[in-house]
């Protein structure tokens, strides 16, 4: 690591996915394009200790001073989009593609008399029809040798194909079956043209006819039991999957849209603007917006088109949202002053644009995802919020310690609640807590018997007090490392050293809901005897603050950091919460079922998915189960008394 690249992002915030990424210099110039099947394990190569670096590396990452990226779908998609914006932006570092010797292409010579198929990374082959550039070399040359079984075309060089037609000989290719041009003495030279117009319209359509059979040769194979022949019918159609494979970032040459990716949450929207000329993605924009309102979609999309289409900038003819705001005639009318032509908005449901428009969809989570996590890790917006909440709850001092408690369960089963714990505005996940619940009516009770448990350490008598009612305490710590994953403390540890975090008195406890679980956890806090804690909930729906006997909540600022630190403490509560009640579910699931005998893995993934729960199977008959798929007479009744015992 080097302090000189000071626009190093975090490692956290990289995203693993396959994209883009490119650097930046002063001025805004875009440097270097690369790609990327995982963008965190490849960005991380280039800020190793500068010594290390190759030369132009070195003096590349030392010439930028930003970093961006986009995520795709898959490499492929990465592939085609590094090759649009090196050519867009020629940035200076860059070799690839600018010979264009990289990777290869699949070429179809539309030009000559009869026209050649051939494998070529040389562009520039005067009316030549191209399809890629492709990652995987041998997928092409596979590829092309398979259809040319349904496509048989010329495969042979001009001085080949000029000798056999003089000579009346067929071409050395046709001789051993690789050519089937009009040089091997099979075919006239119009019918061969009109295969080959059929090869083009094949590749341009993805058309999966061919792919769909060689599955069912294959699985007819495998049913024979021809396995040698089984393996090579999937290579063969692997090859083929792998040249097809559908791009969500290349579109046809003559379609000219922008698309809008939208995420949002209660506060906040990432919004990005890809920008599609000529079939490729010629510029990525993103930016955030603070919701002051609880606004819907549609409304959210007035606003976002008229912050993009200002300031001089034309719309295309046809821009692809997620959906249509109710004013959409309106906004075209707009639009098409903006332009001074006809505008179209659209809502992609599917095809090519809908799977370019969740492309888009997906940088936009990303980008909101590390709008909030710089955001909460910034020292002056943290100190700001803590002042903020202090004034707003009347409390006497800043809340430099905080505990949010959260309960989750399905359908009234495998009642947990959780206990997470920021200070200084930033989450101590070392000191998170779960509780499991044996019994509880409804949200209310689970909270009232889980905040009994976590104040009964806080009374000044509190030894071990294993008789306080309530919920049980997984005495568990988690590992910042390792996400969240309970990590059991060693049994021989003193019981005292165990609790000694957890009896560290908060200066405010929230509550995940609004007045009635604010008034189980007074409750809770009255009995306990415990002073000097201030007490609130965040009702989700308005993102109001709720205060225990007061008849009308306490409403912060929409784009506040006050507000943004109880939203982020409340969702990492439920985060919390939801994750250990899974496992309890996993947990019991696996322990019940997997303890009846001939009962496997797949015959309780079946099971579950036919009665969607244990608890509704320990309710099936002998015969409901019996009618399940893989599950006899004979087990069904071994299941249904193993349950009722």
């Amino acid at each position: 690591m080097s302090d000189a690249l000071s626009y190093r992002p975090k490692t956290g915030e990289i995203p693993t996915n396959p994209g883009v990424y490119r650097f930046r210099d002063p001025n805004g110039r875009v440097v270097y394009v690369g790609k990327a099947n995982n963008l965190r394990a490849r960005l991380a190569n280039y800020f190793a200790p500068l010594a290390s670096l190759h030369e132009r590396t070195r003096r590349m990452v030392t010439t930028a001073t930003s970093l961006e990226w986009t995520v795709v779908g898959t490499e492929v998609e990465a592939l085609q989009l590094e090759w649009t914006w090196i050519n867009e932006f020629d940035p200076p570092f860059n070799v690839k593609f600018k010979d264009d010797k990289s990777y290869p292409y699949l070429a179809v010579t539309l030009a000559d008399e009869a026209p050649r198929a051939l494998v070529t990374r040389t562009s520039g082959i005067k009316g030549a029809r191209y399809f890629g550039p492709y990652p995987k070399v041998w997928a092409v040359y596979e590829t092309v040798e398979l259809m040319l079984k349904a496509f048989p075309i010329r495969t042979c060089n001009n001085a080949n194909y000029k000798r056999a037609m003089e000579s009346g000989k067929p071409c050395f290719a046709g001789q051993i079956g690789k050519c089937y041009g009009p040089c091997s003495g099979k075919i006239g030279i119009e019918e061969h043209r009109l295969i080959v117009n059929e090869f083009v319209n094949f590749m341009n359509s993805h058309d999966r006819k061919l792919i769909n059979q060689l599955t069912a040769e294959m699985k007819a194979a495998a049913a024979e039991q021809q396995y040698e022949r089984a393996g090579k019918l999937r290579d063969q159609a692997k090859a083929l999957e792998s040249v097809l494979e559908k791009s969500a970032v290349v579109l046809r040459d003559t379609v000219d849209i922008d698309l809008f990716g939208i995420e949002q949450d209660e506060l906040a929207a990432s919004v990005q603007q890809f920008i599609v000329r000529g079939g490729r993605i010629r510029g990525v924009r993103g930016w955030m917006v603070d919701k002051e309102l609880d606004v819907t979609t549609g409304e959210l999309l007035d606003s976002i088109l008229q912050t993009a289409y200002t300031g001089g900038i034309n719309p295309p003819r046809e821009i692809v949202l997620p959906e249509l705001p109710d004013d959409a005639e309106a906004l075209e009318t707009w639009l098409a002053g903006v332009g001074h032509r006809k505008v179209r908005l659209v809502a992609a449901q599917r095809g090519e644009k809908a799977a370019l428009l969740e492309t888009a969809a997906q940088n936009a989570k990303h980008a909101l995802m590390l709008y909030k996590t710089r955001r909460s890790s910034d020292f002056v917006s943290r100190s700001k919020a803590l002042e903020d909440i202090q004034e707003a709850l009347g409390m006497s001092q800043a809340p430099l310690r905080m505990e949010c408690y959260d309960a989750s369960h399905l359908s009234g089963t495998n009642v947990v609640a959780s206990m997470v714990v920021f200070e200084d505005g930033l989450p101590r996940k070392d000191e998170y807590r779960r509780f499991n619940i044996p019994e509880t009516t409804d949200d209310t009770d689970s909270i009232y018997r889980t905040l009994t448990r976590r104040l009964a350490y806080l009374r000044p008598d509190a030894a071990v007090p294993t008789d306080a009612p309530g919920a049980v305490l997984e005495v568990t710590a988690v590992d910042p490392a390792a996400d969240l994953v309970s990590m059991p403390l060693a049994a021989d540890l003193d019981a005292d050293a165990k609790r000694k975090k957890f009896r560290y008195q908060p200066n405010l406890l929230i509550v995940d809901g609004g007045q009635p679980q604010v008034s189980a956890a007074a409750r809770a806090l009255r009995e306990s005897g415990v002073t000097g804690i201030q007490l609130c909930g965040i009702a989700k729906r308005l993102e109001e603050i709720w205060l225990p006997d007061s008849d009308y909540p306490v409403i912060l600022p929409r784009n506040s950091d006050a507000l943004f630190l109880f939203q982020r403490i409340r969702d990492e509560a439920h985060r919390f919460a939801i994750t250990h009640q899974r496992a309890r579910r996993k947990k019991d699931i696996s322990s019940v079922l997997g303890e009846i005998p001939g009962l496997g893995p797949a015959r309780v993934k079946v099971l579950l998915q036919h009665f969607g729960s244990v608890a509704r199977l320990k309710e099936a008959t002998v015969d409901a189960i019996g009618e399940v798929r893989g599950i006899g007479p004979v087990l069904a009744v071994t299941i249904h008394e193993h349950l009722r015992s």
